[in-house]
């Protein structure tokens, strides 16, 4: 008899009166609606079982012909796993580096700072960054000089020459205020605290694409962009208005080093040698003005020294009251004028000592000799 047919009523049956078995929902089942790739990043950001990052990880240490994934994809699903880690606080942008403009500006002098900037959105604020009310867009200002040009070409239409596209630009006031114009748009304010990942996720939902980052007292402490988040996967993202050249040291020809006080260290260690090594202050700051702070516990001053690590100093060449902007590395420096220095020599070029003569008193003549000498300078090396 066939395994399909029925089973006999006169045969007995042990699960006949048995309560239908229902099926267990599985686990951590997808949400009814969910694409694929938000199983994926849910998978990711929220496993609550390490065994699958570590194994993700394991995969990418593999080589390119064992996982399947190119360097490139690798690199970038790195950085996704990252990601998770990371806070505000370590992709924003310093406030020192802030560029942002007053709500009563002029719009002729907002275009230049936007021309001057490169930025497609600026902070706006009354009196100083803390009391940011929002941000304008580029294309808001374009937008509402288009729009007022416009306005004024229509009651142009008797013109013997038609204006050009249409618009009349003379008729756009470049010295109304910001706040007149009424194209300030609302910005996010987050915490530097605050997961990369949830300030994304907040930009996305409110299609606000810049954060003012604040710290406990309201204070401005940075601004991210949502491009400076997809930078943390992607990499740098340079456009046609970015400068060639990041922050850098250059070595000059006597030996010294040029450095833009933005350098990163590991970058600066590099360049310098390993012997320019910060020790413990590279695990709280990342650049060589940090480093300086942290050294000195203040913002130093113009023309000011401060000492390096091992055998360096560091002259401040440019510095305002909130930061320093460039500096000069010196190695193996000799101190004289006040401290200033005057003469450079590589490590382990010193001058040899020599034994001094005997000591025998002074001649009247040559006592008399040595004191007129006291007022010219000295040529002899000091050690």
């Amino acid at each position: 008899m066939p395994d399909s047919d029925p089973p006999s009523s006169s045969e007995p049956s042990t699960t006949r009166n048995l309560p239908a078995l229902l099926p267990r929902p599985a686990q951590n089942a997808p949400v009814s609606g969910e694409n694929w790739f938000a199983r994926v990043l849910r998978t990711i950001f929220r496993w609550k079982s390490s065994t699958f990052r570590a194994d993700l990880r394991d995969v990418l240490e593999d080589g390119a012909g064992e996982s399947g994934f190119s360097p490139i994809e690798r690199a970038m699903l790195r950085n996704i796993l990252a990601l998770r880690e990371r806070r505000v606080a370590d992709v924003m942008v310093p406030r020192a580096d802030i560029i942002g403009v007053q709500r009563d500006i002029a719009l002729g002098e907002l275009m230049k700072v936007f021309e001057s900037a490169g930025h497609s959105r600026l902070v706006v604020y009354e009196e100083t960054l803390d009391d940011a009310i929002g941000m304008v867009h580029i294309r808001d200002l374009v937008a509402f000089m288009t729009e007022r040009a416009s306005q004024t070409a229509t009651t142009h239409r008797r013109r013997k020459k038609p204006l050009p596209a249409g618009l009349d630009l003379k008729a756009v006031d470049l010295s109304m205020p910001l706040s007149t114009a009424k194209i300030v748009r609302e910005i996010l304010y987050a915490p530097p605290s605050m997961p990369v990942l949830d300030l994304l996720a907040k930009m996305q939902t409110t299609r606000i694409h810049l954060a003012l980052v604040v710290d406990e007292y309201g204070g401005a402490d940075g601004v991210v962009s949502i491009e400076d988040i997809v930078e943390q996967i992607v990499g740098e993202i340079a456009d046609e208005h970015d400068e060639d050249t990041a922050p850098g040291v250059v070595r000059q020809s006597d030996g010294s080093f040029l450095a833009d006080a933005r350098a990163n260290l590991d970058d600066v260690t590099a360049i310098v040698g390993s012997e320019f090594d910060v020790g413990d202050v590279a695990k709280e700051v990342d650049t060589l003005a940090g480093y300086v702070a942290t050294r000195i516990g203040r913002v130093p001053v113009r023309g000011e020294l401060v000492p390096g690590p091992g055998p360096f100093e560091l002259e401040i060449l440019d510095a305002d009251p909130r930061r320093v902007k460039k500096l000069k590395i010196y190695r193996g420096l000799d101190r004289q004028n006040g401290g200033r220095p005057v003469a450079r020599r590589q490590l382990g070029s010193a001058p040899a000592l020599q034994s001094a003569p005997p000591f025998s008193p002074p001649t009247a003549g040559e006592e008399a000799d040595h004191r007129s000498s006291d007022t010219a300078p000295s040529k002899s090396a000091r050690p």
